[in-house]
């Protein structure tokens, strides 16, 4: 190709030729109009940002282009990290009111199901994910693997492999067959005792896991189990945890109900999914412990409408309605007393490219749009031990989301992100 002192393109131009041929362009330069990092509370205006081998270089003010790189000029927007969802479900099918749909999918019916879902949650500007759970056990791993070696676009995923969830639990998919005769992949991570906990999790990790989910408590969305209900024990979670964490790998917990938080806090996981029903002590106690909540605020409102309209099964509903305005009060709480919280929404439960939608919750609940902001960021890396994603800062990876709106005046605009770029390649 042709080499330039510089080429001045604009942000639908250089989009094109960066789409088509990322590795072209050895240097980015990005013209940000405003910028914010995800990490500090401060907005800057007149910012460069240099992008070589898929990282951050550099930022700074603007001034002299280096010489041969591509000029990006998002002067007229606002530059954000790429966003971070650390609670989707990609490699799935999603829900709906047939209890057996997931049966019904083949691994690789729903491996490609999950590339689409990549696709479009990229698309929404979320470059990273943490995906926390699949009916069809190592879907996940599949698919993340796929979107590494660059087969289908996607964010960067951090998978858990299965559920660990004792027999007929959350984790389960109860209520089509008996579960015994379910597919030997959809019950990878049963466990009935300590023991039995402890190698299914080894199994898990050694087939590709990042991470571990445990079903700590009943679910909304699983037939024969109460969301207030403990499931995994004590001495499961425990034997779940010692195993993860001598790897070096984290362990969250979907847990709705107050014993069931406090069991997992006090085995050592190092986040909650959901804590619908937080009392005041379980918040504290994860204050104390410094253990992060992902809560997600929206998707209660998306499965009254909608599940109501279509006909799921009314023991989801009525669990449904018994945890939406409880979550949302623990959610405020927990932002008062400033408990760990990182953004995580369900996608899956309700389309995926929809993501965002949550944002507007979490400032109704308690949060400045800085505070929701940097926990789909700065935050949310954190959440997740990450040192390489989710600010703007040397040495992350070049991933962005630009919005032609300011995101602190209205958080709403994120649900309209104008370009994703993701390792210095833009997505749109």
């Amino acid at each position: 190709m042709q080499r330039f002192r510089y080429r001045h393109l604009s942000a639908a131009i250089a989009a094109g030729l960066l789409a088509a041929s990322p590795a072209s362009a050895e240097t980015l330069y990005i013209k940000a109009g405003r910028l914010i990092d995800g990490v500090s509370n401060e907005v800057r205006n007149g910012q460069c940002i240099i992008v070589q081998a898929q990282r951050i270089k550099a930022i700074g003010a603007c001034g002299k282009v280096p010489d041969g790189a591509t000029v990006v000029d998002w002067s007229a927007f606002t530059v954000l990290p790429g966003l971070m969802d650390l609670h989707t479900h990609l490699a799935d099918l999603g829900q709906s009111a047939d209890l057996a749909a997931p049966m019904k999918a083949s691994p690789a019916e729903t491996a490609l199901v999950g590339a689409r879902n990549a696709r479009v949650t990229l698309n929404a500007g979320f470059t990273s994910v943490r995906d926390v759970g699949t009916y069809r056990g190592l879907t996940d791993v599949t698919l993340r693997n796929a979107i590494d070696r660059g087969d289908v676009p996607g964010p960067r995923m951090w998978v858990a492999g299965a559920y660990l969830t004792i027999p007929k639990g959350g984790g389960e998919l109860n209520g089509v067959v008996p579960n015994e005769q379910l597919p030997p992949d959809m019950r990878l991570g049963v466990a009935a005792t300590p023991e039995e906990a402890a190698e299914k999790t080894a199994y898990l990790l050694d087939h590709g896991a990042d991470f571990i989910k445990t079903i700590a408590t009943g679910a909304v969305l699983a037939i024969g189990t109460e969301p207030g209900a403990p499931e995994l024990t004590p001495e499961q979670l425990r034997a779940i945890v010692k195993v993860a964490h001598s790897r070096g790998k984290k362990v969250t917990a979907h847990a709705h109900g107050a014993i069931g938080i406090r069991n997992a806090i006090e085995a050592g996981v190092d986040s909650i999914e959901h804590a619908s029903l937080a009392d005041e002590a379980t918040l504290q106690l994860a204050k104390k412990h410094g253990t992060w909540l992902a809560m997600d605020i929206y998707n209660g409102t998306y499965i009254d409408e909608v599940g109501t309209k279509e006909g799921w099964p009314e023991e989801y509903l009525r669990k449904n309605r018994e945890t939406t305005d409880a979550q949302r009060a623990a959610f405020r709480r927990a932002v008062e007393l400033g408990v760990n919280i990182g953004y995580a929404t369900d996608a899956g439960v309700y389309p995926h490219g929809l993501n965002a939608r949550q944002f507007r919750n979490m400032v109704k609940y308690g949060m400045t749009p800085m505070q929701a902001i940097q926990s789909a960021t700065g935050r949310a890396a954190e959440e997740m031990g990450r040192g390489d994603v989710g600010a703007i800062l040397p040495g992350r990876y070049a991933d962005f989301v630009a919005v032609k709106a300011d995101p602190l005046v209205d958080i709403s605009v994120l649900e309209k992100i104008d370009h994703v770029m993701k390792g210095g390649a833009l997505v749109r």
